[in-house]
């Protein structure tokens, strides 16, 4: 027992890889052997860079001990600004970087507002969901505006490659962020200043860890790799919808908890907040190839993230519990 609670504190995102294991052995069966066809993985790994870069956004920040609410409105303007500067007339990359920079500023509003003065962080951005869901609406017409396809670079993002086209390019994008995300926190001072923070604030700051300056960054890109999420889904939908990404934020926060991530903050790491986000992919499509009411999906990801939840509080309190009377 004690040996398997170790195991678990240290590493919580086993206990998501032992559910998804199960869940693809469960659906393969099910789905009459069609799950792990080329065809369908093809489908599921299509489509799990857009909520998974969104995951480890989230994830990165709840490790600083915030949340972010707004990540799915930010998911839906970022693509829509760059999609009507190219209708303007800027090209791609100018359009591109400034749809970066928009995400950043609502990142960096959310972050100042939540530490200048001293409120929730959950508070802030659902405040701010709103705001830029509604300027996404507002700017488009309520309407998708046409999408200058020809125009944008879109094989550098979504299209099929590896072995039989097993692969989206924006697979490689999902790699390559979430293998930096990981470097980060595990190999780098930032990485350690944004565990303490959210583990240890006052303990933190009075070890002159910089904690204001690393939630804002943290806040900031949370909003960016949101906001380039949302470029990803547009390239493949071929359409700039101004209601794309609704829900996304508790999809985000779901995979996060799912993966290990704690809501007091200080504990979680990058590939918890990938096994959660590949959990609900799986879930998804499973329940549609099992010929399951999609209904059940919500029901699904909802009890999952209510079981983490209690399943690490549990597991924490037993920790401690053998600790004392060791």
């Amino acid at each position: 027992m004690k040996k398997l609670l170790k195991i678990y504190l240290q590493k919580p995102e086993l206990a998501g890889i032992v559910l998804l294991a199960v869940l693809i052995g469960l659906f393969q069966v099910r789905s009459q052997m069609i799950f792990l066809s080329a065809e369908n993985i093809r489908g599921v790994l299509g489509v799990l860079p857009e909520v998974g870069l969104v995951a480890i956004g989230v994830t990165l920040l709840m490790i600083c001990g915030e949340f972010d609410l707004s990540v799915g409105s930010v998911f839906a303007l970022t693509p829509m600004s760059i999609t009507l500067l190219m209708n303007a007339g800027v090209p791609f990359w100018p359009a591109f970087f400034i749809g970066l920079v928009v995400a950043a500023c609502v990142g960096l509003a959310n972050g100042l507002i939540t530490l200048v003065f001293n409120i929730p962080s959950f508070i802030t951005t659902l405040g701010m969901l709103f705001i830029v869901r509604s300027l996404t609406v507002v700017l488009s017409g309520g309407f998708p505006p046409n999408l200058p396809i020809e125009r944008m670079p879109a094989e550098l993002f979504v299209s099929f490659i590896g072995p039989e086209g097993l692969f989206r390019a924006s697979f490689l994008w999902f790699i390559a962020i979430g293998a930096a995300a990981a470097f980060l926190l595990s190999a780098t001072n930032l990485g350690n200043w944004m565990k303490a923070t959210g583990g240890f604030l006052e303990a933190s700051i009075s070890s002159g860890v910089p904690a204001r300056r690393v939630k804002l960054f943290s806040f900031v890109l949370c909003s960016v790799l949101a906001g380039f999420a949302g470029l990803i889904q547009v390239l493949r939908l071929g359409a700039a919808l101004p209601s794309i990404g609704d829900g996304l934020e508790l999809q985000a926060v779901a995979a996060a908890v799912i993966g290990g991530t704690a809501l007091s903050g200080g504990i979680g790491n990058v590939l918890g907040a990938v096994v959660g986000a590949l959990l609900i992919r799986v879930i998804d499509n499973g329940l549609v190839l099992t010929q399951v009411d999609a209904n059940w999906f919500k029901f699904a990801v909802g009890s999952l993230t209510i079981f983490a939840v209690v399943a690490n509080a549990w597991m924490r309190r037993t920790a401690r519990h053998l600790k004392v009377q060791l």
